[in-house]
């Protein structure tokens, strides 16, 4: 497998741009290319569900996306060293019903030499919002550059 920079030790804008990286790669909703940022045996545990290995990576993602459907994300830095970076994130999403949700988590992520990540530990609640609460309304797909970030969004 290729590095996938930037790679360990981190430094503050090494780490944001590899959050920011990962940011990019969930809010394009492909569970393939999602996968190909982690080892093929990283260790996942998000929510109450432990997953191994891309494989389940990849099964989990097709699942997730299904049910969340017009999913957008936005992920903030706030911690790293060498080989970890912590981050806060927020989503919104609705499901088959039209309720919509958003969802505030952290993660803990370590990586390999490489910059695969082999570990991502997930911590999430869900708060149903009313439509006109959502403040996440750019295309689907990479959020724009100029689209506020969570702490400028009061989240």
């Amino acid at each position: 497998m290729a590095a996938k920079p930037p790679v360990p030790p981190f430094t503050r804008e090494s780490a944001i741009e590899k959050v920011r990286l990962a940011e990019d790669a969930w809010n394009s909703r492909d569970p393939e290319r999602v996968a190909l940022a982690y080892t093929a045996d990283s260790r996942w545990r998000n929510r109450g569900e432990f997953i191994n290995g891309r494989e389940e990576i990849v099964a989990f993602l097709t699942r997730k996306w299904t049910r969340e459907q017009e999913y957008r994300l936005i992920k903030e830095l706030w911690a790293h060293d060498a080989n970890h970076i912590a981050v806060r994130f927020a989503y919104e999403c609705h499901d088959d019903s039209g309720t919509w949700y958003r969802s505030y988590g952290n993660e803990n992520w370590e990586f390999d030499d490489d910059g695969l990540m082999r570990v991502r530990l997930a911590s999430i609640n869900d708060l149903p919002i009313k439509a006109d609460d959502r403040t996440y309304h750019w295309p689907l797909g990479r959020r724009p550059d100029d689209h506020p970030g969570l702490s400028d969004l009061g989240f």
